[in-house]
């Protein structure tokens, strides 16, 4: 099965990939770890995407797109994967289309996790990172479980640019949602409850 995974930051489509992972091994592909990973290994796409980061800028989807289709030829890939962070428009989903189709692949689901903005914006608010490894948890962990670094609030978390993270993913996200509504394959779960119920019923929409 392969999955075009949607929802604002902080919705929780993270924690209901890895679970998919680890229960039916699709393939997890974040594009934010494949850039990071590419430019870590200095690749040919690795040192062409750490210069436009360099710089400050957003790398072209070109680009992001081509990490995506190597990443896609890996053995774990074939036997079905979860897309987490591409594409984030509906310009960039067409592109992406087009590619998959140049590879014999179809996306099976779009599959939106929809949370309310007042649950994002607590749950972020409320999150620290690690320093060394950017493990993950809530207020009131002092030491990373993972590495034993220090545990910090990204400015990224803050309530008021968390606010302005959703309104721009709202202007960007909704013609995306549409596009795979019109295509037949959009499902959406009601992220707001227990991650248990939430995966539960991702199970049940996918056919699990």
């Amino acid at each position: 099965m392969n999955i075009v995974l949607l929802g604002a930051p902080g919705a929780g489509k993270g924690t209901q990939a890895q679970r998919l992972v680890a229960e039916y091994g699709l393939a997890h592909i974040s594009t934010g770890d494949l850039l990071r990973a590419a430019v870590k290994a200095q690749s040919k796409l690795g040192k062409e995407a750490k210069g436009y980061m360099d710089a400050g800028r957003l790398v072209p989807d070109k680009l992001v797109i081509n990490l995506v289709k190597e990443r896609l030829q890996e053995d774990d890939a074939k036997r079905g994967f979860i897309l987490d962070g591409f594409p984030r428009n509906s310009q960039q989903a067409v592109v992406l289309d087009s590619e998959l189709k140049d590879m014999g692949i179809d996306l099976d689901v779009a599959l939106l996790v929809d949370v309310r903005p007042e649950v994002i914006i607590n749950r972020l608010s409320s999150r620290r990172t690690c320093r060394e490894c950017g493990y993950t948890a809530q207020a009131g962990v002092d030491a990373c479980p993972r590495c034993g670094g220090e545990m910090y609030q990204r400015d990224d978390d803050k309530p008021e640019t968390i606010a302005q993270r959703l309104e721009t993913y709202g202007n960007k996200t909704a013609p995306l949602v549409e596009y795979y509504a019109g295509h037949g394959i959009l499902k959406q779960v009601d992220g707001d409850r227990d991650v248990n119920e939430v995966y539960a019923d991702v199970k049940s929409l996918l056919g699990l």
